[in-house]
């Protein structure tokens, strides 16, 4: 069954022959070819057989496919210099189809990293003949899908590698990059055969039907598009990205990097973008104050709100403790798709910042096959009907969900009481006394490993409360908060909620230079090579850590924000101020005889800056409380033991690394 086309305005009787032609083209598509295979033909994918014909196959040359450039013009001037920028587009298409007269759909990343810092778990970057037609490209899309009847576009944005323009940072400039070469594989844009000629070239090999993809900055740049609501964008499939920028920077106002866009503008433009785009890196300085308020600046990086335009399907796949683009970012965006009604599907792994490609490998492959061959071929493989969400429950162990978060989620109020000794109390549904308080002052030095490791022994650093162990398991799925009255002792003060699992598991060691993942020498192949663009990659294997405790969410603030209007305050010292912290979007089950722990402190080392000063703060313990996404309601846990003497520290991950605010500039980008 094919999907719903576009509605033409041809003759019927030239709809009808090309619909012919059409169909039987598709078919033999479909069809392993016949006789000896081509040279470079691309192997069929991980599982299928011979008899599966609900898919595309590789019937088409690698590697004499067609390798070409193009540039499109975005309708704006950028970089002031009295003409419209243009982005450089770099293509990979099967030459069969075009012969045939036949038009083929599009598979699209489009990244500000194909020069200055690479793409993919060995940091491939672009790489062109001495005529500047392009040679390889990063990552597997390529090798693999256009012997399958795709073309691979990738798309440099304004400002970086072989375009016109500036980075702006997520903002109309880097959308407009990619949604301009959207319309321009639909016929609406304009685009030409050099950086600054005047002979214009279309994309007439194009049937329109686009697919992004992305990694990261690349991932959100699909975000970004798709809320633009462009016409012929089909599906988009954000790997770790971002849904709000100010998001990336700020958690209520709390930095979570010690610079801003800026910085990462600056890292990622051409050696030409730095010469002429000062004013616009003026402009991201001023309108990023690190005093964490919310300007005009952020409202055009924002694309929650406008998730009703979103018109393309959404794969989205995130890890769980990615602390380089926080889950808050997919679970905002998510909730939001969700309330517009698109059609969505989610992975979620035990991972840091990294691509599936590289923690689940065969099913990446042949899940992401099929999810365009749904939506950009039409094919009825009956994937939009499978579950909705696979999550990872530990290294290389996954479930799943019809729908996500899964039914019979709530928010359910926890609250936490004083215990035996200070800052060591109790997480339950009852509320503390009144006039019952607990008080921390703020250390930069530590981390939420450091509070984990000592949640049941008294330290003046955090205040920790925690049920009892568990009677059954208990999973917390989607999104939390934790609303916090404290009273400072000075006028400027950071906060931070942290949610613990209390209890001995095996899982991904996140916090290492992997991420979750190890790399390994040996090499697997997914498609076609030539002799510029291999299509085998480095194996990677988990990266396992056992330990006695988890961290599986967490929140930040600055407590100046507490009128959430987008605005920094200083504090009164010894006033009351409540502030609700928003949790990273979880997936995680406590089981039954664990403990479920509850963290309030300031400075989180490594994840968010200090403040000015070195504040202690007096936690309300009556108008404290989490309100979190609970599968079946509230715990049953057995009572609380009373703890009043130091205890050893319980085995973690190291804690957290400072991160530098570029997103995915790493070894597994």
């Amino acid at each position: 069954m094919l999907l719903q086309t576009r509605r033409s305005r041809i003759p019927w009787t030239t709809l009808v022959l090309s619909a012919v032609t059409a169909l039987v083209a598709a078919a033999i598509s479909l069809l392993p070819p016949l006789g000896a295979p081509a040279a470079h033909a691309a192997s069929a994918a991980p599982g299928s057989t011979a008899d599966n014909r609900s898919e595309s196959r590789p019937v088409y040359s690698y590697e004499k496919a067609i390798r070409e450039s193009v540039w499109v013009d975005t309708t704006i001037d950028g970089d002031a210099d009295g003409r419209t920028d243009r982005v450089a587009v770099d293509i990979v298409r099967p030459r069969e189809p075009e012969a045939q007269g036949r038009r083929i759909p599009v598979i699209m990343d489009a990244s500000p990293y194909y020069s200055c810092c690479g793409r993919g778990n060995e940091s491939q970057t672009k790489t062109y003949d001495a005529a500047g037609n392009p040679v390889r490209f990063p990552l597997f899309y390529d090798n693999y899908f256009v012997p399958r009847g795709y073309a691979t576009v990738l798309v440099d944005l304004a400002g970086t590698n072989r375009s016109d323009g500036c980075v702006d940072v997520g903002g109309r400039s880097d959308i407009l990059s990619a949604k301009a070469v959207v319309d321009w594989l639909n016929g609406r844009a304009t685009g030409y055969t050099t950086a600054t000629g005047g002979r214009t070239v279309k994309a007439g090999w194009s049937n329109g039907a686009t697919g992004m993809i992305g990694k990261s900055y690349d991932g959100t740049i699909a975000n970004g598009v798709a809320a633009s609501g462009v016409k012929g964008l089909k599906t988009i499939v954000p790997i770790g990205a971002i849904s709000s920028w100010y998001d990336y920077y700020f958690a209520k106002g709390a930095p979570l990097f010690d610079s801003g866009p800026d910085g990462l503008s600056d890292t990622v433009e051409s050696d030409g973008a730095h010469a002429r785009c000062a004013a616009v890196q003026k402009r991201l300085v001023e309108g990023a104050p690190r005093n964490g308020d919310w300007t005009g600046l952020w409202d055009d990086r924002h694309y929650v709100p406008d998730a009703g335009k979103v018109r393309a399907s959404v794969f989205a796949v995130h890890g769980a403790q990615d602390l380089n683009v926080r889950t808050k970012h997919l679970g905002q965006w998510w909730n939001a798709l969700a309330d517009a009604g698109v059609e969505r599907k989610i992975w979620l792994s035990q991972t840091g910042h990294v691509d599936p490609f590289d923690f689940r490998r065969e099913e990446w492959v042949r899940t992401l096959h099929r999810w365009f061959d749904h939506y950009l071929l039409g094919i009825d493989n009956g994937i939009e009907r499978e579950p909705m969400a696979d999550v990872e429950r530990a290294p290389d162990q996954w479930s799943t969900d019809r729908v996500w978060p899964p039914s019979g989620t709530r928010q359910t109020t926890l609250r936490p009481r004083g215990g035996a000794a200070a800052g060591v109390g109790v997480l339950g549904t009852e509320r503390a006394e009144p006039g019952s308080t607990e008080t921390f002052t703020d250390d930069p030095a530590l981390s939420e490993a450091d509070w984990s490791a000592a949640i049941d022994t008294s330290t003046p650093g955090k205040a920790g409360f925690t049920t009892g162990p568990l009677e059954r398991d208990l999973r917390l799925s989607g999104s939390g908060t934790v609303t916090v009255t404290a009273t400072p002792s000075t006028a400027d003060a950071h906060l931070s909620a942290v949610l613990v699992d209390l209890g001995p598991a095996t899982i991904r060691n996140y916090t290492a230079a992997g991420e979750g993942i190890t790399t390994l020498d040996n090499r697997t192949c997914w498609g076609s090579s030539t002799a510029g663009d291999s299509a085998c990659f480095k194996e990677t294997a988990a990266d396992r850590a056992d330990v006695d405790y988890t961290v599986f969410s967490r929140g930040w603030a600055d407590l100046g924000h507490y009128a959430d209007d987008g605005k920094a305050r200083p504090l009164t010292p010894g006033k009351a101020y409540t502030i609700t912290l928003d949790l990273a979007a979880t997936d995680h089950v406590v089981p039954a005889g664990h403990r479920l722990g509850l963290i309030v402190a300031g400075t989180d080392a490594g994840l968010i800056e200090p403040p000015s000063t070195t504040p202690r703060l007096t936690l309300d313990l009556p108008r404290t409380s989490a309100r979190l996404p609970l599968v079946g309601g509230a715990p049953k846990a057995a009572a609380a033991p009373s703890r009043t003497a130091a205890t050893p520290p319980l085995k973690g991950v190291r804690a957290p690394r400072h991160r530098t605010p570029l997103p995915s500039v790493s070894t597994h980008g």
